[in-house]
C-alpha cells in the first residue's frame, strides 16, 4: 500500500529553512517524504540530507521515493532525540538546518491500522514506533482512574477528564478496552455535550489524542530535544546562522515551542530586580517568525489536516568569543 500524505507548508519551510546548495539539512520526523524530497532538490548537487522517523512505514516509503537521490541522502529508523548520536556516526558536527514536523500522517491515521483514529473499528495501539511495548490498550485498561484523568487534562485539555477517566474505570471492570470503537462510544456516553450533533469536533478527538501523546513521550521528547539536543550553547549541533523549523499541531506543542525561542533568545534569566546581569548567559537563538506562521486558506481547503498546523522558525546566533 502506497503511504499516502501531504506536506504542510511546505514552500514557508523551504524558506525559513533556508536551503542551500551544498548544505546539511535534517528532517527529524519524514512522514511522507513531501518535505524531504523539496528539500534535497534545493541542497543538490553536493548537499547532504538525512532523514530520521521512528515510524518503520516511513522509512520504508522514504527508501523509494528518495532513490532517485540515494547517494546524498541517510535514513535513520529513530527519533529525532537521537539527531546528535546520529550525526556523530556520520561524522558531522553541525548542521545547516532541522526540520520538526510534529503531526501525524494521513497514512497514520487512515491507514497504518494502529489506532490513531476513532472513525473506524482497530486496535487501541497508537504507537508511532511498534518496537515499544506500551500501548494505548495498556494505560486504558491499566491506569489508575486519577493517572486517566490527568494524561486526559493535561494532554488532551480535555474539560471532562475526570468524568471520562471514571467513565473508562467502570467500563473496563466488566470488559478489557481493546478497540478504538469501544473508546470512543465510551467516550461519547460520558461527555454530555456528545449529544448535540453540531460539535464541530469528535467528543472523543481530546481523549484520543491524549493517549497517543502519552504513548509516545511525545511532549517530553520534544522538550528534551529543545532544551539538550540543539541549542547547548558552544555544543549545539546547529551551525551558526544554522535554522531550526517546527511544525507543530498542538497548543502545547506550539506553546513550548515558544517560550523556548523566546528564552534563547533572551539568554540572560535573572530575576528582573538585579540592577545587571550576573548569569552571563547570551542569548543563542534569534526568532525569525515573531507569529506563528500558518496556511493560507487554499491550502487548508486543499488540504484540511493543514489546518491547525503552526510554523516557527529560529537561526543560530554565532558566537564571537
Amino acid at each position: 500500500m502506497p503511504y499516502r500524505h501531504v506536506p504542510v507548508m511546505v514552500d514557508e519551510v523551504l524558506h525559513y529553512l533556508n536551503c542551500r546548495p551544498g548544505g546539511i539539512y535534517v528532517d527529524g520526523t519524514l512522514g511522507g517524504a513531501g518535505h524531504a524530497r523539496r528539500i534535497i532538490e534545493q541542497i543538490l548537487p553536493h548537499g547532504l540530507f538525512i532523514g530520521i522517523d521512528q515510524d518503520k512505514d516511513a522509512i520504508e516509503n522514504a527508501k523509494e521515493v528518495l532513490k532517485p537521490y540515494s547517494d546524498r541522502v541517510n535514513l535513520f529508523r529513530a527519533n529525532f532525540i537521537s539527531l546528535p548520536g546520529i550525526l556523530s556516526q556520520l561524522g558531522i558536527s553541525a548542521v545547516d538546518g532541522i526540520l520538526l514536523d510534529l503531526g501525524l500522517s494521513f497514512h497514520q491515521l487512515k491507514e497504518s491500522g494502529r489506532g490513531f483514529s476513532f472513525e473506524g473499528e482497530e486496535p487501541l495501539d497508537m504507537r508511532m514506533d511498534i518496537q515499544v511495548d506500551q500501548t494505548a490498550a495498556d494505560l486504558v485498561n491499566t491506569l489508575r482512574e486519577a493517572d486517566l484523568e490527568h494524561i486526559l487534562k493535561t494532554y488532551g485539555e480535555e474539560r471532562w477528564a475526570k468524568r471520562i477517566a471514571r467513565t473508562i474505570v467502570w467500563n473496563r471492570r466488566h470488559e478489557e478496552i481493546r478497540t478504538t470503537r469501544q473508546l470512543a462510544q465510551i467516550v461519547c456516553g460520558a461527555i454530555p455535550r456528545a449529544k448535540k450533533k453540531n460539535d464541530r469536533i469528535h467528543p472523543a478527538t481530546r481523549t484520543f489524542m491524549a493517549l497517543r501523546i502519552a504513548v509516545n513521550g511525545e511532549l517530553e521528547r520534544l522538550r528534551y530535544f529543545l532544551e539538550d539536543v540543539v541549542t547547548q550553547n558552544d555544543a549545539a549541533i546547529l551551525k551558526p546562522r544554522g535554522h531550526l523549523c517546527i511544525i507543530s499541531f498542538h497548543s502545547l506543542e506550539d506553546r513550548m515551542v515558544k517560550h523556548r525561542f523566546r528564552a534563547l533568545e533572551a539568554g540572560c534569566v535573572c530575576p528582573t530586580r538585579l540592577p545587571k546581569c550576573v548569569c552571563d548567559q547570551r542569548p543563542v537563538m534569534k526568532t525569525l517568525t515573531r507569529k506563528p506562521i500558518v496556511p493560507i486558506p487554499e491550502e487548508v481547503a486543499r488540504n484540511p489536516l493543514s489546518r491547525s498546523a503552526k510554523l516557527r522558525a529560529s537561526e543560530k546566533i554565532p558566537y564571537e568569543k
